[in-house]
């Protein structure tokens, strides 16, 4: 008995990223997070995708507050990071 005990919590311990809660990005949402972890800085995000600083921020506002709700805040660049991640949104790769 102390096997299959011993696998199920090795099992537990590496909970595949498809089961934790993800939130509804929208395709603008999802552009605008990538464009932001790929560039230096949010000026750059609003000059790239020709949207205004104001729009990049309301995204960003609106996908942290997404994962709020679920649970998994991201209240910095690098938790964000972290979730992209997490959520197959980005490749550790690309970064």
């Amino acid at each position: 008995a102390p096997a299959p005990a011993t696998a199920g919590r090795q099992a537990d311990a590496a909970v595949p990223a498809a089961r934790l809660p993800q939130p509804t990005l929208t395709d603008r949402e999802v552009e605008v997070l990538r464009t932001w972890l790929m560039l230096d800085s949010k000026p750059a995000v609003a000059e790239a995708l020709y949207i205004s600083l104001g729009t990049v921020n309301t995204h960003l506002t609106r996908i942290r507050a997404k994962y709020a709700e679920l649970g998994r805040p991201a209240s910095t660049k690098a938790a964000l990071v972290a979730r992209a991640i997490q959520d197959d949104i980005v490749d550790i790769d690309e970064l």
